[in-house]
Parts: C-alpha cells; sequence; structure tokens
C-alpha cells in the first residue's frame, strides 16, 4: 500500500511518499512559490535531487505535478497515480470532528468553521483539499487531526474558567496540538526504553511549540488550547495573552478587533518582542551580538518553556523523561542547556558534552547521576499519519 502525505502551505506544497508494507519514504519533494509564473518543483529519490520549474497555479496542480515526478519514466518510482491509495493530511482542527476523516464536504464545512480560530492553518488546507478532490476525484483523502492524541487529556486539563455554556454550546476547550509530534515521541521513546508505563514530557520546539505531558503513552496536558496561537508563543505568534487587553489596545492604536488580532497571529513571539525576526537562529545571533530586545525575547521565550515544564512535572509526579524535539528542540544546543539549567533539585541534570555533540539526531543527553532522563528525538509527524490513513482505509474493506 503507498500512501501519499500531504504539507500543504499558502503557497507550498510538500510531500513524502511511503510503501506502508515496509514503511519505506520512496521519495520526497515539494513545489514551491504556487500562484507565481514559475513554481520550482523538487523529488528527492534515493538520495538523487531532481529540479524543474512550471506554472503551478494551485495545490491541485501541485498535485498533479507531483504525480508527473513520481511516475517519471527516467526517475520515477510509480508506474501510475492508480499506485497511490490514498492522500493524507496533517490537519488541525475542526469544529466537532477530531480523529482519522475521510474528507467530504462536511468535514470541509467543519474545517471552514474554525477559520477564526487557525487563520494561517485551515484556509490554506481547505482550499487544497478543494481544489485536490475536484481533480482527482478517483482517490481518496484522509485528514489525520492533531487534536486526536489530546482526546485522553482530563476535564481538569481541559475546561477554561468560563461559562461552562461555552464549553458545550461553542467547543471553547483546550485541544492541543502537534498531536502527530507528541504521539511519535511517546511510542519513540517507550520503544527505546523498552517501557510502557513512563511518565514523559515531550517539547516539540520549532516555528510553533508545545509542550505535552504523557502517562503510559496517554496525553494528560497539552500547552495549546482551542487554537494554536495559545501556550507557549511562537516565532510570530503570541502564545498565552490578557484577552481584555485587545479592546485597550484597539482605542489605543485605533484599531479594529481583526486588527488587533492579525498582529497577535501573524506579527508576535518571537518577530514582534525581539524586532528580528520569527527565526530564534537569527535571534539568537542578534542577543549575542548585544542586541538587548533580542536577549530578552530568548529569556522570555526560556522562562515560557520552564513554566510549563514545572507545572507538568506536578501534574505528572516527577517524569521519567524530557525529550527535544522539533527543529529547535533537535537543533539548538544553547536552548536545551537553557531549558534544563539548575533543576538538579529536580532530578533533571544535563550532560553537558553529550548534549554539545548532538545535532539532530536521537541521543541521550542526560548525566549518569540524572534522575530523569533527558533524550534528543527527531520527530517523524509523517509516519504517524501515514500509519493513520492505512488503518482507515483498512476500515473500509
Amino acid at each position: 500500500m503507498k500512501i501519499l502525505i500531504a504539507n500543504i502551505g499558502s503557497t507550498s506544497f510538500k510531500y513524502s511518499l511511503f510503501d506502508m508494507d515496509t514503511e519505506q519514504v520512496l521519495a520526497r519533494g515539494r513545489v514551491e512559490r504556487i500562484g507565481e509564473t514559475l513554481s520550482p518543483c523538487m523529488v528527492e529519490i534515493n538520495g538523487v535531487k531532481y529540479l524543474h520549474e512550471v506554472s503551478v497555479p494551485n495545490h491541485a496542480v501541485a498535485v498533479r505535478q507531483c504525480f508527473e515526478q513520481l511516475t517519471s519514466s527516467e526517475h520515477g518510482v510509480l508506474s501510475s497515480d492508480n499506485e497511490i491509495a490514498a492522500i493524507g493530511f496533517k490537519a488541525v482542527h475542526a469544529a466537532g470532528i477530531s480523529g482519522v476523516q475521510f474528507v467530504d464536504m462536511k468535514l470541509l464545512d467543519a474545517m471552514e468553521e474554525f477559520n477564526n480560530l487557525l487563520p494561517a492553518h485551515n484556509p490554506p488546507y481547505i482550499k487544497s483539499m478543494r481544489n485536490i478532490a475536484e481533480q482527482l476525484p478517483s482517490i481518496p483523502l484522509i485528514a489525520a487531526f492533531e487534536t486526536d492524541f489530546h482526546k485522553t487529556i482530563p476535564q481538569r486539563n481541559r475546561y477554561y474558567g468560563v461559562p461552562f455554556e461555552w464549553a458545550e454550546k461553542y467547543d471553547v476547550i483546550r485541544y492541543g496540538f502537534h498531536g502527530a509530534s507528541h504521539r511519535y515521541i511517546s511510542i519513540r521513546v517507550s520503544q527505546i526504553l523498552n517501557r510502557q508505563d513512563l511518565k514523559v514530557i515531550s517539547m516539540h520546539l520549532g516555528g510553533s511549540s508545545s509542550l505535552c505531558a504523557i502517562n503510559s503513552g496517554r496525553s494528560v496536558a497539552a500547552s495549546m488550547g482551542t487554537s494554536p496561537q495559545t501556550g507557549l508563543f511562537h516565532g510570530n505568534r503570541c502564545g498565552d495573552f490578557d484577552p481584555f487587553v485587545i479592546p485597550y489596545l484597539m482605542q489605543k492604536l485605533s484599531m479594529s478587533q481583526e486588527d488587533v488580532l492579525n498582529i497577535l497571529a501573524t506579527k508576535s513571539g518571537l518577530l514582534g518582542l525581539s524586532g528580528v525576526g520569527a527565526d530564534l537562529r537569527d535571534v539568537m545571533k542578534e542577543s549575542k551580538s548585544g542586541n538587548e530586545r533580542a536577549r530578552l525575547a530568548v529569556e522570555v521565550l526560556i522562562g515560557y518553556i520552564r513554566l510549563y515544564l514545572g507545572g507538568y512535572l506536578v501534574e505528572l509526579g516527577g517524569a521519567d523523561v524530557l525529550v527535544f524535539t522539533g527543529g529547535i528542540g533537535e537543533n539548538n544546543v544553547e536552548i536545551r542547556e537553557m531549558i534544563t539549567e539548575n533543576l538538579d533539585s529536580l532530578g533533571i541534570i544535563l550532560d553537558l558534552e553529550k548534549n554539545k555533540q548532538i545535532i539532530s539526531k536521537e541521543s541521550s543527553i542526560h548525566a549518569e547521576n540524572s534522575k530523569t532522563q533527558i533524550w534528543v528525538i527527531p520527530t517523524n509527524e509523517e509516519i504517524i499519519v501515514a500509519r493513520q490513513c492505512a488503518e482507515k482505509l483498512k476500515e473500509v474493506k
């Protein structure tokens, strides 16, 4: 069974083709600058990259380009489009829907209902899913929602202190996101340590970041709430923020609610606080050069992470394992050091030399006398979605 996993951006289409009999990645590729005059189209097969540029007006055409690359007589890995059993999507959120679902009009309408909560996520996915469904009606589309892993979160960690009816009627509760990543970490760390009863704190740190407390493979708390704007602040999104400040800013800045929310969703986080950019590497470089705002942004981010980390240590009654994952978690030596600094009294002790040697590969970085193990584990959201899609297809056979 071959499944194509799609990663949708507003002007990009990235994909991986899996052979689910072996879980081997047969090809990876991307189409960028969709809608511009020429779009770079790249596919990597057996370590060799093939690149060309063509006009790609929308995501449906991007998928067609993907199929042409994969079935190319020169380097393709498929004999025809019909070999693809399904196209899977790491979907984020929809009103009243979670889990793994076939994409249909009802599902797309439910996603559209949450567009205001996910302005950077849902609209491009909905548009591309509609285009692809129209152009390729014979291939099933499957959405695996990020909220699914967090369905085990207990009520005490799910409800806000707001009128109960808001939760019951309008779904205003804590959902948690990055579910595919946290699920992968939960599975992988259990495999590594050969234990199913682990207390794990998964730290997915990247352009978008979240923490998750996991007990025996089940999510029990997650830093993101009703929308992915919440929790830790992100590259350009605000994270946790006092809602009563919004009308105050509307008055002071003579802005509409939409304008203020747009700033919170696109010009805040590392970008807004540092004034440098949304990429932590750039912010840290400026911080080391004496930029005080950049230094402050890094310190505030570390403070956010440590606050959630402390709360999840209490929630779990201690942790067996801390895991760093995501682009920052896997690659940034200094951030890992800052997060774990002076936690010896909690039984969390980083081995500074091991930490410096690890760059985006699976390895332990805790000291021998650390009660809690510390690991760097590169995440693999795509294989989780591919597995979920394969299981969904088996259900209907």
